[in-house]
Order: C-alpha cells, then sequence, then structure tokens
C-alpha cells in the first residue's frame, strides 16, 4: 500500500490541508504531520533554539509545534520510521506560491525538506485570496501524486504546483517568474509607547513574462514548476572562473 505523508504550513485544521488528506487516501495509506499553527512565510527555517513538541491525536495525526521543516524532519526520523513514506504532499496552500514567493513558502519547503531526506516532494498552492474552493485543487492533487508515484522525479527536484481558482483549462510545465512587488512595512505604537512593524507587499500586477508560472496562472492553467534543492547557479560556474581570489585575499591582507 502507497503511504503519503501530508503537511503544509497553514496548520493541522487547514481547509487545504483536510481536502488534500481526504482526497489522497484514494490512493494509499495517509499520515498527517502538520504544524500545530499557522507557520506561513517560515521558509526553510529549523527550529534550532527551543525544544520542539509533537503531540498525537491518533495513530493518522500529529502535530508540531513548529515549521513544516521540523515537522518533515520529524515524521520521516521520528514518527513514521516503521511506516517510510513514499511520498510528501504539502499544503493545499491558501494562496499562491508563484515565482519569488517560492522562497518565502512554508508549503514548498515542506516539500523540499522531504526531498533533501530522500522522499519525493509535492508542493501544492490554490492561487485564491478569497472564497477558497479546494474542490478542483484536492482533485488535480490525486493526478499530480499519482505522475510523480509512477514516473518518479530526478533526485533532489520537487514540484511547485500552483493551482487556478474556478475550472482548470490544463497543465503547463513552467519556470520561476520574478516578482513584480515591494515591501510595504506598517509601523504602530503598542499599549506601552513601544513600536512595533507588520510586513506587507504592495503588488504592481504580475510579471507574465512567455512560459513563467504567472502565466500559466493567468491563463488559466495549472502551473507545475520543477525546483532543486541544489541552489548553485550553475551558469556562475562559468563566470566565475577567471576570478582570482588567491590574489584578492593577498591584496586585502595588504600583501
Amino acid at each position: 500500500m502507497t503511504r503519503i505523508l501530508v503537511t503544509n504550513d497553514d496548520g493541522i485544521h487547514s481547509d487545504g490541508l483536510i481536502k488534500l488528506e481526504e482526497a489522497l487516501r484514494e490512493i494509499g495509506d495517509v499520515y498527517v504531520v502538520a504544524p500545530a499553527s499557522e507557520m506561513s512565510g517560515a521558509s526553510h527555517s529549523l527550529t534550532l533554539a527551543r525544544p520542539l513538541r509533537i503531540r498525537r491525536i491518533d495513530d493518522r495525526h500529529w502535530t508540531v509545534d513548529g515549521t513544516p521543516t521540523d515537522c518533515v524532519t520529524l515524521a520521516l526520523h521520528k514518527i513514521l520510521t516503521d511506516v517510510r513514506p513514499d511520498i510528501c504532499a504539502s499544503g493545499i496552500n491558501h494562496g499562491g506560491n508563484l515565482g519569488d514567493d517560492a522562497t518565502y513558502s512554508g508549503t514548498v519547503a515542506g516539500a523540499l525538506e522531504a526531498t533533501i531526506l530522500g522522499v519525493p516532494g509535492v508542493a501544492l498552492s490554490l492561487v485564491a485570496r478569497e472564497n477558497f474552493d479546494f474542490t478542483e485543487s484536492a482533485r488535480f492533487a490525486v493526478t499530480a501524486v499519482r505522475k510523480v508515484l509512477k514516473e518518479g522525479l530526478p533526485e533532489g527536484t520537487l514540484l511547485n504546483i500552483n493551482i487556478p481558482p474556478g475550472a482548470i483549462k490544463g497543465v503547463k510545465v513552467t519556470r520561476q517568474g520574478l516578482k513584480n512587488a515591494r515591501p510595504v512595512i506598517s509601523e504602530h505604537i503598542d499599549p506601552r509607547g513601544k513600536p512595533y512593524y507588520w510586513i506587507g507587499e504592495e503588488y504592481f500586477g504580475w510579471n507574465t513574462a512567455e512560459g513563467t508560472d504567472y502565466q500559466a496562472i493567468e491563463q488559466g492553467f495549472v502551473s507545475v514548476t520543477p525546483l532543486r534543492s541544489d541552489m548553485t547557479d550553475h551558469r556562475a560556474l562559468t563566470a566565475l572562473e577567471p576570478w582570482n581570489f588567491i590574489n584578492a585575499s593577498e591584496a586585502l591582507q595588504g600583501k
């Protein structure tokens, strides 16, 4: 029987996670290890400065008071040691993880951590801001997970899947686009007279260049973007070869 690990960054009670779990039961045994509370924007952070606690809900559900990365790490090394998953599905996220936002995403990080630990990872996000209906997203999640289980993924590769709201026109394999936004920082004063800050963003429209995840979503297609745990810029390796770091280091030291 196929074993599927499900996690997310919206927390154990998220509608997206519940719909994903229900849908994936069609494929095999589903085990949920998810954050006890929302961890959106946690990226690939690992909790090192404090202890973590696992709470067992039943023999298929656990919460961790940490990040999605913590959840997957503990799932594979502590919780599910006797039933190692065949795949990890992270999501379904409330909102898109397109372009540069993938670097901040706890949803993507959950799939990434699984990939690093030798389990194929798939991140799933519904690109909406309100009226979240996960029906089509959950249905496509089944299709995507089946495909990955059948075909496999290159070592170190995960799929970042973004699904448009409403009817799906089709599927496009895409590259990661560039975000067209700037940070907006709101400053306030708490009741004790001390300042605090909220970090937000102002969007200037999507940068819908040809072949990008943004373009696919704008056209009503599912975007499937392969990402790698190896963050090396291989194109830059050749460009950096002529650099003489030894001489530069000696110059800095006054030699």
